[in-house]
């Protein structure tokens, strides 16, 4: 699995787009894969996971489905909640404590982790480059 993340309208997607022109991937936005044709690419976990908590699920219910759903073939696009203001409301702030510690078991998993910072791009884990961790993908 390898991991893009970054700020809100950072790039996160516009990157994940390019390096994957001409391969055949199935996007999943705000929600988990299911049977995936081409390389899942999985995006807006965070309102995936608000979605869990509000139906009643338990943090760890939550951590559990996400962590099952992994598979090594697949890029996750996650973005930084953490870097702001405690939200006030009691729903927000228990997923986005949440979502900060299943990020954590996520990127421990992570063969690849990048971090986009306005259309830039850091590897942080991983010595390749998106566009080389995926020989077979086309």
């Amino acid at each position: 699995m390898h991991i893009i993340f970054g700020g809100a309208y950072n790039g996160k997607r516009e990157y994940v787009k390019r390096q994957l022109t001409g391969c055949r991937y199935s996007w999943y936005e705000g929600k988990l894969p299911d049977k995936a044709d081409g390389l899942p690419v999985i995006a807006g976990v965070e309102q995936w996971i608000k979605q869990q908590l509000e139906a009643g699920s338990t943090e760890n219910a939550v951590a559990r489905d996400a962590l099952k759903a992994v598979q090594d073939n697949q890029i996750w696009i996650l973005t930084d909640l953490h870097r702001g203001i405690v939200p006030i409301d009691p729903l927000e702030r228990k997923m986005r404590d949440a979502t900060g510690r299943l990020y954590q078991r996520l990127f421990s998993q992570a063969a690849g982790v990048t971090r986009i910072w306005y259309g830039i791009p850091q590897i942080l884990k991983g010595d390749e480059p998106l566009e080389d961790l995926y020989k077979n993908r086309r």
